[in-house]
């Protein structure tokens, strides 16, 4: 039996210390929060989004960044095993829409708790509001950590669970990435992902609030289509948001720090241009009458309505049977073809996930040790990988949490 350090109360360090522990080591989880799990408490909008159903290939394709590293962490723990972990603690699951795995109760106080009744029974130690300072290295070796009142607590092994920068609120402040550099690792460039959009264009703010179900959006550099996805977004006073928006900022993250983007939505995916431009024509003919401002009510929100208009290019006032072809095209295309200019990402206080971290080429995948210091292991976010929305980032941590705990001598 060994004595193992992980720094991290969350998804994976809680995980780790379940499988270090059940193979019978000795294990202490160090937590500067006031309780274990703080993050986690809050994903998937407090209900914790688990884990994703998907069949493997789409689980990879999920992952954004470095997904050949995880080959070994998802095929050793997979999906469906992450959510039998769980049903065996008492935690009863549910699908639900784009495979999204949850807890039957949506709470994710269940999850907590489950995670930590199994490590209160395989009694883990575990040290609430303390704070690691430094990760102590000899020889290559880890020996221990030293703690922010300079305690020094001896161990035979240490494993970095201590997440990324997105939600500094919950303790993620990049302690990790100071460990891993203090010990001779390279942390690759760092910036939030799975974060909203901000936008040009001063209109957005008339339309802060605005849910847009249904719409097919496209992120284009000049010409060229960069991301394109069907779903749901949401209008802020600063840009875009929702899950469409915020899985499309890990795609095109890298690209929007460098240059604006354009972001087009088709308001009416489901029908063609031609299709659309017949649906217009009907309207038109039923409120031929009508101005043109009170004769388009059933094709939008009212929120996006006085913005539809402007952007139109047609007097509000004109009456709809004085609106000619190539007026009523070109409000067509604009139904289909509505633009944004995309100009930057919002910071980590509004980012779910980091995107960057320990290089994983540094990092043995079949057990999450560290190739340049000997029993040192770095789990979860830390590490240089992320994934879209639904579960992905979750199972990333189950994953790498198991192969460390299983690892461990």
């Amino acid at each position: 039996m060994s004595k193992v350090l992980i720094i991290g109360g969350g998804a994976a360090g809680m995980m780790a210390g379940v499988f270090a522990a059940r193979n019978g080591h000795d294990v202490h989880i160090f937590e500067k929060n006031e309780k274990l799990g703080k993050k986690l408490f809050i994903t998937g909008k407090g209900r914790c989004n688990i884990t994703n159903a998907a069949d493997m290939e789409m689980l990879f394709n999920a992952v954004v960044t470095n997904p050949k590293f995880l080959y070994s962490g998802f095929y050793s723990f997979t999906n469906e095993q992450v959510i039998t972990f769980f049903e065996e603690l008492g935690v009863k699951t549910k699908i639900e829409r784009g495979d999204r795995v949850f807890p039957q109760s949506d709470h994710s106080s269940d999850v907590i708790q489950a995670l930590y009744r199994e490590l209160q029974r395989l009694h883990v130690s575990i040290s609430l509001n303390t704070e690691v300072e430094k990760v102590l290295v000899k020889d290559q070796k880890v020996e221990g950590v030293q703690l922010k009142d300079e305690t020094i607590v001896k161990g035979d092994s240490c494993i970095v669970a201590t997440g990324g920068l997105s939600y500094a609120s919950t303790g993620s402040t990049g302690d990790g990435y100071r460990f891993a550099k203090e010990s001779g690792h390279h942390v690759t460039q760092l910036r939030p992902a799975l974060v909203p959009m901000e936008a040009k264009e001063p209109y957005v703010q008339e339309l802060q609030g605005l849910s847009l179900r249904n719409v097919n959006i496209r992120i284009l550099d000049d010409k060229k289509v960069i991301y394109n996805e069907f779903g749901e977004m949401l209008f802020t006073h600063y840009g875009v948001s929702g899950p469409l928006m915020i899985s499309a900022s890990s795609k095109v993250g890298d690209l929007l720090l460098k240059k604006n983007l354009t972001l087009s939505i088709d308001l009416k995916p489901a029908l063609s241009f031609e299709q659309l431009d017949a649906r217009v024509l009907r309207d038109f003919n039923d409120n031929r009458n009508k101005q043109f401002k009170n004769g388009i009510d059933k094709l939008f929100p009212a929120k996006l309505k006085p913005v539809i208009l402007e952007r139109s290019g047609i007097d509000p006032e004109k009456k709809i049977n004085e609106i000619n072809r190539e007026e009523r095209e070109h409000f067509v295309r604009l139904i289909k073809d509505f633009r944004l200019t995309l100009t930057g990402l919002r910071s980590f206080k509004e980012a779910i996930i980091t995107k960057g971290g320990v290089n994983v080429k540094e990092i043995d995948p079949g057990t999450m040790e560290s190739k340049i210091i000997d029993h040192l292991y770095f789990i979860g976010e830390v590490l240089d990988l992320d994934a879209l929305t639904g579960g992905f980032n979750l199972q990333i941590a189950w994953s790498t949490a198991y192969m460390a705990g299983n690892a461990i001598k």
